[in-house]
């Protein structure tokens, strides 16, 4: 095959911390491809989303529920294949990634992305200018 001599891929957990990379890898929770808007939720109670906004929060409980039927997709820092976010996406078939350090440090309401529910990748799209 061919021989990649300077292909130097040395990534770290650490890295893949810094806010500047326009993509993330977690878990794929729930598959289905999405693209659209996101809007950063800290707290259910109150908030509100738009038709076909991205839900991006540090975690969800029971109390999140309401908020699922508005979203095209949702995208989670902590938890995993077995937690609250995870088992309730798949249960409203809701595109879904888990496991995403750093994500509400990277992503701001407003942010469009991509998400891939199958392969677990959040893929920010560039703004056009």
């Amino acid at each position: 095959g061919p021989l990649h001599r300077h292909a130097t891929f040395n990534a770290t957990h650490d890295e893949e911390v810094d806010h500047g990379g326009e993509s993330r890898q977690g878990v794929g929770a729930c598959p289905g491809v999405v693209r659209g808007r996101v809007r950063v939720v800290t707290e259910p109670r109150g908030a509100r989303l738009e038709a076909g906004e991205i839900l991006v929060a540090q975690q969800t409980d029971p109390g999140w529920v309401v908020l699922f039927p508005a979203a095209t997709g949702l995208l989670v820092e902590r938890g995993s294949l077995l937690s609250h976010s995870a088992i309730v996406s798949r249960e409203m078939n809701l595109p879904c990634v888990v496991s995403l350090r750093g994500l509400t440090a990277w992503l701001r309401t407003g942010d469009q992305v991509e998400l891939n529910g199958s392969t677990g990748t959040v893929r920010k799209l560039n703004h056009e200018h």
